[in-house]
C-alpha cells in the first residue's frame, strides 16, 4: 500500500510473550486426505477467476496480510511481502507462535512493484494477492508462474475485509472449515467488545494520519470498517472524501470532519507528531482536541502496527490494548484521560 503508514520505523524490535490468540498449535501436514479432497477449486477474482487442481504446497504472498490467514489454518507460506515493520519473515509477533518448528518465509518487496524473478524462484503452486493492488498486467504475468488469486470482486485494491482474506485463503488451500472457524472466533470477540460497549453506538469515529496533511481512512479500509464493527459510526461525508480509495487527503476545508466523539491518530512519532497536530491552529479549535477525545498511536509499536494489519491473528491481540482506550475516549467526561496501552 504505497501511502500511509510505510514510514515505519526499521527494526522495530517488539517481544510478546502471550498476544493475540494462545493457540500456537504447530501448523498441520498440507497433505491431509482431508484437505486434498477439497480441489479441485475455482476462485473468482478480480480478474475472472482462478482453478486451483490440487493443494498447494508452496505458496507465495504478493499481498500484505494474506500470511495470518494461511498460517491462522495451518499453513506457512513460502514467500510473504514485507508492508512495513521489518518483521522477520513479514511474521509479526502475535503470529509468529503458528509457525511451530517452520522456517520464516523468505521476504519479498514492493517498493518498485513486485518482485517477479523472486517469486518465480520460490518455485510456487499458488500465489495470493487478495489484500493487494494487483494490476491486470501483474496478474497475468504472476499467472504465467503459477495459479494467482487476485483481489475478490467487489473490493477496493488494499480493501478486502479480515474476513474475506480469511474465507478465500482457507478455500485455496483446501480448509474452508477450519477457516470459517476462525472468522467465526474472531468476530465472537468483536461481538463480545460491542456488547460490552453499549455507549460506542451513535458516537462518531474516524482514524487518521499525517501524509501530506491529514489523511482519512474510509468506509471500505480495513481501520473504518474496525470502528463501525465496534459500533462506531463513521463522520457523514466520508465516503464522498475517499470515493473509490480507502482513504484521502482531508482538505483544511474540511478539518471539521476530523471532530468526531473519537479520533484515532496513526502516526510516526508519539510525542512529536502529537504536538504537531496539536499545534494546528484549525485542530486546536476542534472538540475532539479540547475534550481530550483524541487518540495517538504509532506504527513502531505493535498496537499501532495492529490497527493497520487488521487480520483473525491481530485483532485479538488489538481488542485488549485498544478497546479501553475507545472506552475512555467515548465516556462523554473530558476528565477521563486517555491512557496509552501498556
Amino acid at each position: 500500500m504505497r501511502l500511509p503508514l510505510l514510514a515505519a520505523a526499521a527494526g522495530l524490535v517488539l517481544v510478546l510473550a502471550a498476544c493475540g490468540t494462545s493457540d500456537t498449535t504447530t501448523p498441520s501436514a498440507s497433505g491431509s486426505s482431508a484437505a486434498a479432497a477439497a480441489f479441485p477449486v475455482t476462485i473468482d477474482h478480480k480478474f475472472g477467476s482462478t482453478t486451483i487442481k490440487a493443494e498447494p504446497k508452496r505458496i507465495v504472498v504478493v499481498g500484505l496480510v494474506e500470511q495470518d490467514a494461511l498460517l491462522s489454518v495451518g499453513v506457512v507460506p513460502v514467500g510473504t511481502t514485507e508492508w512495513f515493520g521489518e518483521q522477520p519473515g513479514a511474521i509479526w509477533p502475535w503470529a509468529t507462535g503458528r509457525l511451530g518448528g517452520a522456517a520464516k518465509p523468505a521476504v519479498l518487496t514492493d517498493t518498485d512493484g513486485i518482485q517477479f524473478e523472486k517469486v518465480a524462484a520460490l518455485r510456487p503452486d499458488l500465489i495470493l494477492g487478495l489484500y493487494s493492488g494487483l494490476t491486470a498486467a501483474d496478474y497475468k504475468t504472476l499467472s504465467k508462474i503459477a495459479p494467482t488469486v487476485a483481489q475478490p470482486p467487489e473490493a477496493l485494491d488494499f480493501g478486502a475485509s479480515w474476513q474475506d482474506v480469511t474465507r478465500i485463503v482457507g478455500t485455496a488451500v483446501g480448509k474452508k472449515q477450519q477457516a470459517e472457524k476462525v472468522v467465526g472466533d474472531v468476530q465472537a470477540k468483536v461481538a463480545a467488545v460491542r456488547a460490552a460497549h453499549p455507549e460506542f453506538a451513535g458516537q462518531t469515529a474516524l482514524m487518521a494520519t499525517t501524509y501530506e496533511g491529514y489523511y482519512v481512512y474510509g468506509p471500505q479500509d480495513a481501520r473504518g470498517r474496525l470502528l463501525t464493527d465496534l459500533g462506531f459510526t463513521l463522520p457523514d461525508g466520508l465516503a464522498a472524501v475517499t470515493g473509490k480509495d480507502f482513504g484521502a487527503n482531508l482538505s483544511r476545508e474540511r478539518i471539521d470532519m476530523l471532530d468526531t466523539d473519537v479520533l484515532i491518530w496513526l502516526v510516526d512519532d508519539y510525542v512529536k507528531d502529537k504536538a504537531k497536530i496539536q499545534a494546528d491552529p484549525l485542530y486546536v479549535k476542534l472538540a475532539v482536541k479540547t475534550e481530550g477525545r483524541d487518540i495517538y498511536l504509532t506504527d513502531t509499536e505493535l498496537e499501532g502496527a495492529a490497527t493497520s494489519f487488521v487480520t483473525a491473528l491481530s485483532l485479538p491481540y488489538l481488542l485488549d490494548k485498544l478497546v479501553p482506550q475507545l472506552a475512555a475516549a467515548a465516556d462523554g467526561s473530558p476528565a477521563t484521560e486517555v491512557r496509552r496501552a501498556s
